[in-house]
């Protein structure tokens, strides 16, 4: 399945069966996906089977406090999502792609907040880039294209382009659209830079593929020049051998 996975290791490595096995991922707009969260959330989802181990070990209660008290936060309002400062819905794309060992994982205490946000955007960048494949929900089209040529592989049907989600259907003012790209700053610059990634590769794998539809056509014309050639050749030769034959025969 095309899954969130934490990039600590490289892009590809091996199994002791001689697998190879590939890190791949699917990125969202951001204010989309914090909304598509918080409608999750709102239906009573939680992550409290999420361990959030990073460097041996789980997050203490005081550095990552729960947003909300009880089994889960149902019903919540998106201004209460929206206020809690210890929400990981916030900039969940770059936290989830980055290591979070560089900043001392969930302790904030190890570095001044700026510097801390530039090394987890530095890292959640490199590791994208480092992945064999990487898809954007906005385009379905384009992410199956890559997917198959980076693969080889084909799927058996289109992917679809839903443009209704249930957070397309919530419907927000433009005060509340800054306020989430505010909270999800570094999701933001994120996506900027997938986006334009994704494009490149997609634009370099339709080159390539046009380069060898081109190589490949042109190596069938000259086999059919060959071919040609070779009949010509072959019907000179019989034309000759005729022209001999009924010589020997006027000779008689």
């Amino acid at each position: 399945s095309l899954c969130w996975r934490h990039t600590r290791l490289n892009a590809l490595f091996s199994s002791p069966l001689g697998r190879n096995f590939y890190y791949i991922t699917i990125l969202r707009d951001p204010v989309s996906r914090y909304l598509s969260e918080w409608r999750h959330v709102q239906r009573g989802a939680t992550w409290k089977a999420s361990l959030h181990v990073c460097d041996g070990r789980s997050p203490t209660t005081e550095e990552l406090p729960s947003c909300y008290t009880g089994d889960d936060w149902s019903g919540c309002s998106l201004q209460e999502f929206m206020d809690c400062p210890y929400n990981l819905a916030n900039n969940r794309q770059v936290r989830m792609l980055s290591d979070l060992s560089l900043v001392g994982c969930y302790n904030l205490s190890v570095m001044p907040e700026e510097q801390r946000n530039k090394v987890l955007l530095d890292s959640a960048k490199e590791n994208l880039k480092r992945m064999a494949f990487f898809g954007l929900t906005e385009f379905q089209r384009k992410t199956q294209y890559l997917f198959e040529k980076t693969f080889n592989m084909n799927f058996i049907s289109p992917f679809t382009q839903y443009n209704s989600t249930r957070a397309s259907s919530v419907e927000i003012d433009k005060q509340t659209q800054q306020r989430i790209e505010a909270l999800n700053f570094l999701d933001m610059e994120l996506y900027d830079y997938a986006k334009d990634l994704f494009l490149q590769r997609y634009q370099y794998m339709r080159q390539k593929e046009h380069q060898e539809a081109r190589r490949k056509r042109q190596e069938q014309r000259k086999i059919l020049r060959a071919k040609q050639a070779h009949l010509r050749e072959q019907g000179e030769n019989s034309s000759s051998t005729d022209y001999t034959g009924n010589v020997e025969r006027w000779r008689r």
